[in-house]
């Protein structure tokens, strides 16, 4: 009987791991370079995901701004193109990579997560749009 249990624990072990390393695979952590010319592409939805605060401070031209703690965010996330490619940032890093997760649950086919964040882009000395 304990062998039996021990085969069930790694089978599921197994199973849970495989499935959450395969929904990991449809977000791509990309850095500054990378998403500099991923934003070349027709068709990319770059979306802040900060307070509307933050976003005023300055973000990354074209971005549209969906804050992650706004009480519709679950909505309005399903209000993007699921089959179009999605770009997210946030200050670090933290909320876009929770949103990730959200977006490929929600069925979107392509979704990319930058690596450090509006942070990082400013550190590399790129500019952002500030809202007047």
């Amino acid at each position: 009987m304990k062998h039996i249990l021990l085969n069930l624990s790694l089978f599921l072990l197994i199973l849970f791991t495989g499935c959450k390393n395969s929904e990991q695979t449809n977000v791509n952590l990309v850095t500054v370079e990378e998403m500099e010319t991923i934003l070349e592409m027709d068709g990319v939805q770059l979306i802040d995901v900060r307070t509307p605060e933050e976003y005023s401070e300055g973000f990354i031209e074209g971005a549209q701004n969906i804050d992650f703690y706004s009480d519709t965010f679950d909505q309005d996330i399903l209000k993007l193109d699921k089959t179009k490619p999605v770009v997210l940032y946030c200050k670090s890093g933290g909320r876009s990579a929770k949103c990730s997760e959200k977006l490929i649950e929600a069925g979107f086919i392509k979704v990319y997560d930058l690596d450090g964040g509006i942070t990082q882009w400013k550190h590399n000395g790129l500019g952002v749009d500030i809202l007047n």
